[in-house]
């Protein structure tokens, strides 16, 4: 088994990016890479999705994917016990900064971090940004969303307010987790490997990608397959752009195809 991948990004509506990502993809010869882009044996990527202004949410990203990465490179025991001592790390670097830098304070970032081998995908995250698993014509949400989106869709379900106002309630993207050097409120955890098949497409994002359906991201995505991770990437951004929302937020993808 192996793993194609390709990243892409947008600014969408906004002049800044504050979404950052970190690749160690190792080949079957033992030859490790961090490119954004290629092939790989065993697959690390985590993507983290920026907050507070311009430069803290960008330094806080990029912070926490460069710590994450390099805890998990050094780490030992199992995948599980790794991922969550990763986000740690990655938290604990977003604090030293502010201890560093005052003037940063209140910055921090959502997480999206997950491992491929033979074994399977694991995967930890904290806030919204969401991990996709497309298989066939099916696709579901692997994480949880630790925005207040969910909260906000259970008093529609329970007919307390109406899915129109559950939509346009302004608080949907409000989070109830995020990495700010404190303590963590929410921690998703895969439980064991998932175990994955030839043709699976997994998609890490920023919330960007919300702009879109969950049918919107799989069709597309199916759509390209053929044509490898990067088509894909391509095809969702475009896809986001031609909605020209007026506020739309970063998109970034991490798009892994299994062979």
């Amino acid at each position: 088994m192996s793993f194609d991948y390709a990243s892409r990004a947008s600014k969408g509506a906004r002049d800044y990016q504050e979404d950052a990502i970190a690749v160690h993809a190792e080949a079957n010869d033992g030859v490790v890479s961090e490119a954004a882009s290629g092939s790989a044996h065993k697959l690390t990527i985590v993507l983290a999705d920026g907050m507070g202004g311009h430069a803290g949410g960008a330094r806080a990203s990029a912070i926490a994917c460069g710590h994450f990465l390099a805890a998990f490179a050094h780490g030992e025991g199992e995948v599980r016990g790794r991922l969550v001592a990763s986000l740690d790390a990655a938290n604990l670097g977003i604090l030293d900064e502010v201890d560093a830098n005052p003037a940063l304070a209140g910055m921090g970032c959502t997480l999206v971090g997950a491992t491929f081998d033979g074994g399977g995908l694991e995967w930890v995250s904290v806030g919204d940004s969401p991990l996709f698993l497309i298989r066939k014509d099916e696709i579901v949400v692997l994480n949880e969303d630790h925005s207040l989106a969910p909260e906000i869709d259970k008093l529609a379900e329970a007919g307390k307010i109406s899915w129109e106002t559950a939509h346009a309630d302004p608080r949907r993207h409000f989070l109830r987790s995020a990495l700010t050097g404190g303590d963590i409120e929410l921690v998703d955890t895969s439980q064991r490997p998932l175990a994955l098949h030839a043709g699976d497409i997994v998609i890490l994002s920023s919330d960007g990608i919300h702009t879109l359906t969950h049918d919107e991201i799989r069709d597309v995505a199916v759509a390209a397959a053929a044509q490898g991770p990067a088509a894909i990437a391509e095809g969702l951004l475009d896809h986001v752009a031609a909605r020209r929302q007026p506020y739309q937020d970063n998109t970034t993808l991490i798009v892994t195809l299994v062979r």
